[in-house]
């Protein structure tokens, strides 16, 4: 155990010391986690397309990001993705446990999957993880430890590992791999060789390789260190975290130009130059989520992408903007800062620290080197200011010399809160502190320093006018301040307010530029008129800074105003010239301003190194770079999405815009949104954008941050969307356009207009129609008035002949009536008689049985004959003459249209005329009920009826037919 202790203690030194000298300057780092983008956190490969959309290997499928929008495309198994290629036709190569194929945009900007698994033969189905995509001229090379897939012309070959791939590569067109048993091999002419002479370094566990110089790659593996590979030798690259490699883990490696990026498992990120030498280091002391860098990107704005295992870390690295952490333990706030005798002085809330600059360092945060504290500037620093070669440092406790990294007192008795050169007492400056101004001569020696009487309130801010002082308080107002000519006493003071000329009582802050004194107030910046003695807008300021708030201002070395308004820090550039003015207005929307500014709140050293104070430590601004830098921006589509009847997404955002196919979308699909972005990484946030939909919008809307628009119940025609982004130089994008096409509804399409025109002519017609009608109808008016009469007369003699046609319907009625009586009682009196002689037929059979006679004996014959005869009787004819008599000639034209009844089937038709019942028939016919049926049953088959063809019915509408 106690062995082991020294060792910890030596690693936790060697890591300090090899850590310690980063640059001065630290890019800002954006971290995203799982709830920023609803998936895993392990993130373990990163590309960009040509779009510039960023795609993400990720367990829960491709990720993919624009700047803004977030969106998560699985895999069909679900199966986790740790690689990706993209190709230069924008397709996205991926794999994941047994499932391999690639993305791609669709012609309406949607991203969809193609599966190449069934290339791969039926028994090599099931394969694991693929962790290395690479794509050459010839091939796409898929990785997993067993085997490596080569997709080319269609087809997929196997190529086995003889001990296990642990990694692949494609460099300087060859492909790398790292055999666990062979080493390190290059495939030529689909054969594996040696890619190391030195057996030595076989078992060597490679895990990256990149270009160094001309033919020479530098390889990293897990635990050994770096390594070069030159002409097939492996040579130590020695680096100064050695020990730290040696020790950690390297999981990746990236050239960055003449750099190098190496990220480990357990320490972050280290950033070398070509001699090994550490530039800068990135672990969670500087802004990472996690020290396990498990993947390196490098984006087309040069900028880093680190996949940790818990997260997505940006670093923007190519910005001009770089945060200085003078305490990197205590983040501090900035309040002041100056370049004195080639150091760097920083004051804080909690002291003065200083760092020796090399002045050859163009860009002063590209340095590096430790900050320390100087000894006696505990408390807070307000201001710094060199006189005459000497450093002043305004304190809370007082004026202090700072020399030779000691604070000599100057004035201890009140804070001091600035300091202020006179040209007029060229050997003595003043000071404005926390209760009036304090005279402090050149000598700088204690002894030598005075209040001025008769003055008692703060003096925050002060500027000079020749033998003018003016100072300003917060919330008392402007002084304009004349001393003394021994500048002991004030001879005279005025304060200023609203009543003279400021727009308020508050918040008006007094400072020297472009050789003048203005107030920064509430509505812009004000000058004083000495002919008035009031204070009124500024004419030279007023284009522009118009009406708003302005809190601090300073002028560089090239005339450029340094501001901070609304809590924004801005730069009014002269050499940079609009449309409209001479000028150019940069925000800095990345740089939160502080509330309370201090008077060296901003430090414009030249146009490298520009100085900003914040809550944590201060910024600095390569402003050259920025200005470059920051025109390169474009603006992409990201959806359109219909909102009704049902949302479905109609342009995805994967292609140009410019390449999407216009819909024509029916009549009700006329609510839309758009969502678009802009590639700008680096600042997310300060990007603005305007947008309009021509055939709906008249003009452009207004800049805003939104990144949506939806237009609703848009009426049918042709519609482009156009919408451009605006970055904070206010440069302004090229407009990117979408067109789409509503069709009218049903009733306003040409055949709707067709169906109009013909309703509208029949209209007319009708029209015409009525009135012709209404002529006739006038006419047939006249007509009639001429008819009446005679019309009247031939009503008469109707109403006469109805009634002699219904008198002699009445008598035809009762004569039918009659006719029908007879009828019925001939029918009844042959029911009778058939009745009565079955009766004597039946008694004589009896008798005859019971004599025991047979009714075939000669003598009877002839009885049974004539009751036979009589039974069918002889009164059908005097029947049937009745019967056509009532019933219009039934018979007689039913025995015309069917000539195969028979005298039977007659009987049986007026029988059934009669509405006879079976029974009844049956004793008229004398024959049985069933014997009726069977008669039925024939009739229908002499008539031909179909089976549901009621026979009542047709012998009716036969007969009146």
């Amino acid at each position: 155990m106690l062995k082991v202790i020294p060792f910890f203690l030596l690693s936790i030194f060697l890591f300090e010391s090899l850590t310690a000298q980063n640059t001065i300057g630290l890019p800002d780092i954006i971290s995203y986690n799982s709830k920023d983008f609803h998936a895993s956190a392990e993130i373990r490969c990163q590309q960009q397309d040509k779009n510039g959309i960023l795609y993400i290997a990720n367990n829960d499928g491709l990720l993919t990001f624009n700047g803004r929008y977030w969106q998560l495309h699985p895999l069909p198994n679900k199966a986790s993705i740790r690689s990706l290629a993209i190709d230069s036709s924008g397709k996205v190569y991926v794999g994941g446990h047994d499932e391999i194929g690639y993305f791609e945009p669709a012609t309406n900007g949607l991203l969809i999957y193609h599966s190449l698994k069934h290339l791969v033969p039926p028994v090599d189905h099931q394969f694991a993880d693929i962790w290395d995509i690479n794509i050459t001229p010839q091939a796409v090379y898929f990785r997993t430890i067993e085997s490596i897939f080569e997709l080319k012309e269609n087809k997929i070959n196997f190529l086995d590992a003889p001990g296990g791939w642990m990694m692949m590569t494609w460099l300087n067109g060859r492909l790398y791999t790292n055999d666990r048993s062979q080493g390190l091999l290059t495939l030529q002419n689909n054969k594996w060789e040696t890619a190391c002479a030195e057996n030595s370094y076989a078992h060597l566990r490679i895990r990256d390789m990149t270009n160094y110089r001309h033919d020479t790659l530098l390889v990293a593996s897990l635990s050994n260190g770096l390594f070069f590979l030159h002409q097939r030798r492996l040579t130590p690259f020695k680096t100064s975290i050695d020990p730290l490699l040696l020790k950690d883990r390297i999981n990746s490696i990236k050239q960055l130009g003449k750099r190098y990026a190496i990220g480990t498992t357990g320490n972050g990120l280290f950033i070398l130059d070509e001699n090994g030498q550490l530039l800068q280091h990135f672990s969670r002391n500087e802004g990472l989520q996690h020290n396990n860098v498990l993947s390196l990107f490098q984006d087309r704005d040069q900028n880093l992408w680190l996949g940790l295992e818990n997260g997505l870390d940006f670093i923007n690295y190519n910005t001009a903007l770089k945060h200085i952490y003078p305490d990197k333990y205590n983040q501090v706030s900035g309040t002041s800062v100056i370049v004195h005798n080639d150091h760097l002085f920083v004051g804080t809330s909690n002291g003065l620290y200083t760092l020796p600059l090399r002045l050859q360092d163009k860009d002063f945060s590209t340095g590096s080197g430790n900050f320390t504290e100087v000894a006696q500037t505990n408390g807070q620093v307000w201001a710094l200011q060199e006189v005459d070669k000497q450093l002043l440092m305004a304190h809370q406790d007082g004026a202090f010399v700072i020399s030779n990294g000691n604070a000599t007192p100057l004035a201890t008795q009140q804070g001091v809160w600035t300091f202020l050169p006179q040209t007029t007492h060229p050997h003595q400056l003043i000071a404005g502190s926390y209760t009036g101004l304090l005279v402090i001569d050149k000598n700088l020696k204690p002894e030598n320093v005075r209040k001025v009487d008769s003055l008692y309130e703060s003096m925050r801010f002060l500027a000079s006018d020749n033998r003018i002082i003016w100072g300003s308080h917060p919330y008392r107002g402007v002084f304009r301040i004349s001393l003394s000519d021994d500048q002991k006493t004030v001879i005279r003071k005025n304060i200023f307010s609203q009543k003279d000329g400021l727009p308020g009582n508050t918040n008006n802050f007094v400072y020297r530029l472009k050789n003048r004194v203005v107030a920064a107030t509430e509505k812009g910046i004000y000058e004083y008129n000495e002919a008035t003695g009031k204070w009124a807008v500024s004419s030279f300021f007023k284009p522009i800074f118009k009406d708003m708030p302005v809190r601090y201002l300073t002028e560089d070395n090239f005339g450029n105003i340094w501001f901070v308004s609304n809590q924004l820090i801005g730069v009014v550039d002269f050499s940079q010239s609009s449309d409209q003015n001479n000028f150019t207005i940069n925000w800095f929307p990345s740089l939160p301003a502080q509330a309370n500014t201090s008077p060296g709140y901003i430090y414009p050293y030249d146009q490298q190194n520009i100085f900003i104070c914040s809550s944590k430590g201060i910024y600095h601004i390569n402003y050259e770079q920025y200005v470059r830098t920051n025109t390169q921006m474009g603006v992409m589509l990201n959806a359109v999405t219909a909102l009704s009847p049902r949302d479905s997404v109609l342009f995805g955002g994967y292609i140009p815009v410019a390449q999407a196919v216009a819909p024509t979308l029916p009549a009700d699909c006329n609510s839309l949104r758009f969502e678009f972005t802009a590639s700008a990484y680096q600042q997310p946030n300060s990007i603005l954008f305007s947008c309009r939909l021509t055939g709906w919008d008249k003009e452009w809307s207004d800049w805003s941050d939104r990144t949506e628009k939806d237009f609703t119940n848009l009426p049918s025609g042709t519609y482009n969307f156009l919408v451009r982004a605006k970055n904070t130089s206010g440069n302004i994008s090229e407009a990117i356009s979408y067109t789409f096409i509503i069709l009218p509804p049903w009733y306003k399409t040409v055949w709707a207009y067709l169906l109009y025109i013909a309703a509208v002519a029949t209209g007319i017609f009708q029209l015409l129609h009525w009135h012709r009608k209404r002529l006739q109808n006038l006419e047939q008016q006249h007509e009639t008035a001429r008819k009446q009469m005679h019309y009247q007369h031939q009503l008469e003699l109707f109403r006469n002949e109805k009634e002699i046609i219904a008198l002699q319907n009445d008598k035809l009625a009762t004569e039918i009536n009659l006719k029908n009586k007879e009828l019925a009682t001939v029918t009844m009196h042959m029911v009778s008689r058939g009745q009565l002689i079955s009766r004597i037929k039946e008694e004589l059979s009896y008798l005859l049985k019971k004599k025991e006679l047979s009714e075939t004996a000669t003598d009877f014959k002839p009885i049974f004959r004539l009751l036979e005869d009589a039974e069918k009787g002889t009164d059908w004819e005097q029947f049937a003459a009745h019967f056509d008599e009532v019933h219009h000639n039934f018979l007689s034209t039913l025995k015309k249209k069917f000539p195969v009844l028979s005298t039977t089937d007659l009987k049986l038709c007026a029988y059934l005329k009669l509405n006879l019942s079976s029974k009844e028939i049956a004793q008229l016919m004398n024959i049985s009920v069933k014997g009726v049926e069977i008669s039925r049953y024939r009739l229908r088959k002499k008539l031909q009826l179909a089976t549901a063809v009621n026979l009542y019915d047709f012998l009716i509408q036969v007969v009146e037919s």
